[in-house]
């Protein structure tokens, strides 16, 4: 079961040591390759998650895939989740270490959605206009294609969320219509 303070904390304290060591730039790259691997390979997640299999298995198992791989800090921090048990929380625990150190380098994360792909020289308008508008330094854009939109785009960026989506606008005037503000009577 997912739990996501615990998963803040031992992020927050792998942040803390990797900045304190001047190792933050490789700790974020491992942990980025860590949550590939662990998102690409369901057998690993549910190895790391099941409690037959051994602390020591579970060890040797990390150890030949990261092998090379990560660092000395890493490797260690590995350890210390399988020794505590919380090698299951691996997923949760490398998310919020991401996003942590992208609050801590003063990233925004913006999402962006549209009803067909976009084009480099769109995207960098896009990100220009966003840094403008909202008077911020960095931003990570993350595009989806979704054709359910219809046309138009949903834009996120924190806790701020435009939707300019034909499909959103669609829903709005199928609301006026539902509110029944004209009635006709048939005779």
């Amino acid at each position: 079961m997912p739990n996501p303070r615990l998963a803040a904390r031992y992020a927050k304290s792998l942040l803390d040591l990797a900045v304190e060591r001047g190792q933050l730039e490789a700790v974020y790259a491992e942990m980025q390759l860590l949550q590939r691997v662990v998102r690409s390979s369901r057998d690993l997640a549910t190895m790391l998650r099941s409690p037959v299999v051994s602390a020591d298995k579970k060890q040797s198992v990390m150890n030949a895939i990261l092998t090379n791989q990560v660092g000395e800090l890493t490797n260690a921090f590995i350890s210390l989740l399988i020794q505590k048990g919380r090698e299951g929380d691996l997923p949760e625990i490398t998310t919020a270490f991401i996003s942590q150190y992208k609050k801590h380098k003063g990233i925004h994360v913006v999402k962006l959605t549209t009803a067909s792909p976009l084009s480099e020289e769109l995207q960098k308008k896009i990100v220009a206009q966003v840094k403008q508008s909202g008077n911020l330094d960095q931003i990570e854009l993350e595009t989806t294609v979704n054709p359910d939109i219809i046309g138009g785009f949903v834009l996120q960026t924190g806790d701020k969320l435009i939707d300019a989506s034909i499909a959103h606008e669609l829903k709005a005037i199928g609301r006026q219509f539902d509110k029944n503000d004209f009635i006709y009577k048939i005779i």
